[in-house]
């Protein structure tokens, strides 16, 4: 992360708004793709598109179409007044083939809404918290801590998903 301390307000918010769009756009591309391979099976399927598949069938892709068909384009610039729900619905709203015209001006707002919360606000609220915690040795422990817990999750979800795959055996393909 770049040190924006004394930076221009205009260049925090273009670095946040860069940051959003870029995400925002490989999201719903990639779920634009997986939606249009879903059709049939690769061949010989590529492991992220193989990744991104087995989400989109998964309860947060439910939840973000759910969204998309409740909300419809509103729910794309509502969802970056969250933390993680933003992923969803943009993945959902490129599973659903949402019109790209449509889709446009909605993110665009969107990023509007995340650059002008992170480089008020937000950014503020990071670098305080940090602080704080590198200030203190409970701080630091404590951020050591959740890192070293956060990794120890994953590694176990991990296990436990192969595991459970080896048990199946080869899985079936369900568009």
């Amino acid at each position: 992360m770049p040190d924006l301390d004394g930076a221009p307000f205009v260049a925090i918010f273009t670095f946040f708004f860069c940051i959003a769009a870029v995400r925002t756009q490989a999201t719903y591309w990639l779920a634009r793709l997986v939606a249009a391979r879903a059709v049939a099976p690769p061949e010989h399927p590529h492991r992220l598109l193989a990744r991104a598949r087995a989400w989109a069938q998964g309860p947060s892709a439910a939840r973000g179409i759910a969204a998309i068909n409740r909300w419809g384009v509103l729910a794309v610039p509502l969802s970056f007044f969250t933390i993680g729900f933003k992923t969803i619905v943009n993945g959902a709203a490129g599973l659903t083939s949402m019109p790209f015209r449509r889709y446009l001006p909605a993110m665009l707002l969107g990023c509007t809404i995340h650059a002008t919360i992170y480089a008020t606000v937000g950014w503020a609220a990071w670098e305080a918290a940090l602080a704080a915690a590198a200030g203190s040795p409970w701080g630091i422990a404590v951020l050591t801590a959740l890192l070293l817990g956060s990794g120890a999750l994953v590694v176990r979800s991990r296990r436990r998903a192969a595991r459970a795959r080896s048990a199946e055996g080869p899985a079936p393909y369900a568009p």
